[in-house]
């Protein structure tokens, strides 16, 4: 629904000009470690969060964000509706939004084509922004809902949104659009979900996303804190939250940057908490439990510029209603940032229904905050395993089994993954009498399995208890030490289980998973293990439990399992393995400097020095005038000015205003602390307040809680972000070697496949590329003679044409000159194609020795020029630029000079971020090597295939001539 057209306007913003985080996405896609639903979701997320501002979706909706800017003349409406269309941004989204077309089984239909009646028959009597709102749910902070399915990346998709935001902040820290902390809330009453999250999270490389220097700096700002500690300490008579008290540590909020909190949802955000009977929240407040965590709550309200990634969001569950409503309580204090929530599916078992009018209702049967939907079919086609889905009638739940460990044993006990894991099966067995008194007996007795082959895991009960060993060897499943191949479950194992090393799952009766999850834990099977193969599972499935699952796949997924049958192996494409020639071509590196510009947070000072900050509390910045002007009834009375310096307030007393002090600062400031400087405190105190018959009251001119937290924040170091830019000398490889990956065959790879080979060939037995014309022309008279002799001689062939058999190509004849590895794909660009074959055709490129190597696919080469554009003393980065060609010379075994030429459109020289790194490109970055190495050796030439290409030829030439000079 609303993600196909928020699809539409972000693939609009990022072709255009203003789009500038194009080089990150470049970047990311270039490094090739994200899934495309990972990426595409991160451009989704990027798109409302930079261009759309991070406002919520019914505020974008209302200001006509999303509208498609249909012509209004050419509707069939009056002329009321047109000027309400006209004037209303609101009304105008809402009448695009039902008359977006969507498709059917009998071509295309408008979304919602009652509403679109009834919107252009009553245009003057509808509430737009009310409806908009309704239609979001009635929220008033950003929450975007992501659907992946499971096995996608959800986890490094988090990740990668965490690392992006922060960058963002670091360099625009004043920017409120970018979140500074986060909290990362993880399904399921399991504590052991938090430890394999979180564990994800800090393996996640930023590197991926953000280059160096920049993602090692955000790595060692990012702090993780597992809130997860059930209970105040055995000895404490306060209500202190031991989390709470983690979070404290962090104090004083103000700056705080980089903090990441994962914890459990329903154990501690929602611990003590209750919905009335009419949806509100109630907190309780009987016992010191029910103070622990409001305290933790409350605590957590107060960080900075918070962002929330919810996962597994089930939108009426009671949980998630129960957490919307906390949520929205902690955005009173203005701290939220944004919510994102992660789900399966975005369609509803139920649809949401939203009135209009009286006899008026729009139903959605999707989330409507659902922004980015990659469904479960496109996963499979991609990169989950291929499912073989069979359903099994008429046979008890041990012959099903039976069947299905036959199947897995055919197909995959010799199967060993890249990783070094092995292929395992689980069969869900409903009950723990059920595993122990028939499936494993079956298992070992009947089909004769090695119990060293199996693992039973379940959680016990009176008569049956699993060693402690049983729950190591599960969790060392999707490693290489396991030698398991059968695992037998109980009530475990249906979600948060990543195993991606399980290539199979049976469900043999039904109770073996409850009847809403069999979709959850048929799936298990299908994570991927090696990247860019081909690989398949096994699901055996009784009757009812096919029933199931086909019912829920219709439902939450739009499929069946028929189609999941048949989606198998992808039709391929014909890929074209590449090839260095480094080694052959002995190619040096290329020395250069770049430009290193670093925003570090400093501390300023070593000791925060507490009593001469104390000492040094300007009180008048805090103290706000008050005038009272009197003046008769008649304008012509003089008026009276009278200066007032204390109002009378609330009493005050000296150690209750120490202790106010030391508890805003949630304990990291103790009353001790400050009775240190209790002479220092007094003198302010005594000028904040005003005494009146031996009491003393605060003077409420004051702002007295700005200075209490100037107090506070004398008993802490000062901070500080420091721009440093300095040039650095580096040097870079024109290949990466093992990023050179197989291409898919296109018209645009060059040289061909034959001429590949016949380099190839040539390199390998240093065949001399000269050949002698005089023997040929030998042998192509005798074939002429002998032709002619006998009556044939019209058969006989051009002297050239003959020639070309022995000769060789104009491809295979530059080898020297080109071509550092093969082919070069410019299926981007014919344009490079025909500028390369035609440089090395040029005389004064030929009689100078030069060489030219095609740089522009930016995921295998190493020069990449980090470009800059200046803002008063300050350098914002522009991203990294790549350039198409390098033209060298060598000198004594080294590169001595490089021309840089960029070849581009029109449409993309004319973009805002290629015009800023283009001029830094001409002038920063060829004036400070120029300079370092003391003598010219980069150029820079620019030209655009928009332009003849003979004049731009005769520009490169008029440039080599000049440049390079003997």
């Amino acid at each position: 629904m609303l993600q196909t057209i928020i699809e539409y306007h972000k693939n609009q913003w990022l072709n255009s000009d203003e789009c500038t985080i194009r080089p990150i996405i470049d970047y990311i896609k270039n490094k090739g470690q994200l899934r495309e639903a990972q990426y595409e979701a991160i451009e989704t997320y990027l798109f409302l969060k930079i261009k759309g501002q991070n406002k919520p979706l019914w505020e974008l909706f209302s200001e006509g964000f999303f509208s498609n800017g249909d012509d209004l003349s050419k509707l069939n409406i009056n002329q009321t509706a047109r000027e309400i269309f006209d004037k209303n941004k609101a009304a105008k989204s809402l009448l695009d939004f039902s008359r977006f077309k969507v498709k059917n089984g009998n071509g295309t239909e408008t979304l919602l084509p009652d509403l679109e009646k009834y919107i252009i028959n009553n245009s003057d009597k509808i509430d737009y922004e009310n409806i908009i709102k309704r239609i979001f749910y009635g929220i008033d902070y950003s929450d975007y809902l992501f659907s992946l399915p499971m096995g996608a990346g959800k986890t490094f998709l988090m990740a990668s949104i965490i690392y992006l935001d922060l960058y963002f902040a670091l360099n625009e820290p004043d920017n409120k659009n970018f979140a500074h902390n986060f909290i990362i809330l993880v399904p399921s009453g399991l504590k052991s979900s938090i430890v394999p999250s979180i564990k994800t999270i800090e393996k996640f490389d930023p590197t991926w996303i953000i280059p160096e220097p920049s993602a090692s700096k955000l790595k060692n700002l990012i702090n993780f804190e597992i809130l997860d500690q059930p209970k105040t300490g055995k000895k404490s008579n306060k209500a202190r939250n031991p989390n709470a008290q983690k979070v404290n540590n962090y104090q004083p909020f103000e700056e705080l940057m980089g903090l990441v909190m994962v914890v459990n949802a329903e154990k501690v955000i929602l611990d003590r908490l209750e919905l009335t009977a009419q949806g509100e929240l109630f907190e309780k407040t009987e016992d010191e439990k029910d103070k622990q965590a409001n305290e933790l709550r409350n605590i957590i309200s107060k960080i900075p510029n918070l962002q929330i990634h919810i996962d597994e969001v089930h939108h009426a569950a009671t949980d998630d209603i129960k957490l919307r409503k906390v949520v929205t309580k902690w955005n009173t204090n203005g701290n939220i940032n944004s919510v994102l929530g992660y789900s399966g599916t975005p369609y509803l078992s139920k649809k949401d229904e939203v009135g209009i009018a009286e006899n008026i209702k729009i139903k959605f049967s999707q989330i409507t905050n659902t922004v980015f939907y990659y469904p479960l079919t496109t996963a499979i086609k991609q990169f989950l395993k291929k499912p073989r889905v069979e359903q099994v009638s008429g046979l008890t739940s041990v012959q099903i089994i039976k069947k299905g460990v036959d199947d897995f044993f055919k197909n995959y006990n010799s199967t060993i993954y890249e990783n070094r894991t092995i292929a395992k099966i689980a069969i869900y067995c409903g009950s723990i009498e059920n595993l122990e008194e028939k499936v494993f007996p079956f298992l070992t007795d009947e089909m004769k399995i090695s119990p060293e082959l199996i693992l039973k895991y379940h959680k016990g009960n009176k008569k049956y208890k699993l060693p402690k060993e049983n729950e190591t060897e599960f969790a060392s499943l999707d490693t290489p030490l396991s030698k398991k191949k059968i695992i037998l479950l109980v009530q475990v194992g249906k979600e948060g289980w990543d195993c991606k090393s399980l290539t199979g799952v049976i469900l043999s009766q039904k109770g073996d998973c409850p009847t809403n999850m069999v979709l959850q834990t048929s799936c298990r099977c299908l994570r991927q293990v090696d990247r860019d193969k081909q690989e398949t599972a096994i699901i055996w499935l009784n009757e009812d439990n096919a029933k199931s699952l086909d019912k829920q796949l219709k439902e939450e997924q739009h499929t069946s399992i028929k189609e999941l049958n048949n989606l198998g192996k992808q039709d391929k494409t014909e890929m074209i393995e590449r090839f260095s020639r480094l080694d052959f071509l002995k190619l040096p590196k290329i020395d250069f400097y770049q430009l290193k510009v670093e925003y570090n947070t400093i501390t300023i000072e070593e000791n925060p020095e507490p009593e001469n900050k104390i000492k040094s509390i300007e009180l008048k910045d805090s103290f706000n005038k008050a005038v009272i002007v009197q003046r008769g009834l008649s304008q012509k009375d003089q008026k009276t000015k009278d200066f007032v310096s204390k109002v009378k307030g609330e009493p005050a007393n000296f150690y209750n205003w120490l202790f106010e002090i030391a508890k805003g600062s949630f304990n990291t400031i103790l009353l001790k602390d400050l009775m240190k400087f209790d002479t220092e405190l007094e003198k302010i105190f005594q000028t904040i307040t005003v005494e009146e018959k031996k009491k003393r009251f605060y003077n409420e001119l004051y702002s007295h809680n700005k200075i209490k937290s100037e107090i506070r924040l004398a008993f802490h170091c000062k901070r500080n972000f420091e721009t440093k830019s300095e040039i650095i000398p580096d040097t870079a490889q024109m290949l990466i070697v093992e990023n050179l990956q197989s291409v898919p065959k296109n018209d645009k790879l060059y040289p061909s496949v034959e001429e590949t080979k016949k380099i190839i060939d040539t390199d390998a037995k240093n065949t001399s590329l000269e050949i002698d014309e005089a023997e040929i022309r030998k042998a192509f008279d005798i074939i002429k003679q002998n032709l002619e002799q006998q009556g044939m001689g019209n058969f006989v062939p051009d002297f050239n044409q003959y020639k070309s058999q022995y000769d060789f190509s104009p491809a295979v004849k530059s080898k020297y000159q080109t071509f550092h590895y093969l082919p070069y794909d410019f299926w981007q660009s014919g344009f490079e194609l025909k500028f390369l074959k035609e440089v090395v055709t040029l005389k004064e490129f030929n009689e100078r020795k030069l060489e030219i190597y095609y740089n522009g696919e930016k995921h295998i080469t190493d020069f990449r020029i980090l470009c800059f554009a200046k803002k008063g003393n300050n350098y914002q980065r522009v991203g990294l630029y790549t350039p198409d060609f390098l033209i060298i010379k060598r000198k004594d075994e080294a590169i001595a000079n490089v021309l840089i030429v960029e070849t581009k459109g029109s449409g993309y020289a004319e973009q805002t971020t290629f015009k800023l790194r283009k001029k830094f490109m001409e002038t920063e970055f060829l004036q400070m090597n120029n300079d370092k190495f003391g003598y010219k050796k980069f150029e820079y030439l620019f030209l655009q295939d928009d332009a003849k290409f003979d004049d731009n030829l005769a520009k490169l030439n008029e440039t080599i001539v000049e440049f390079f000079k003997d």
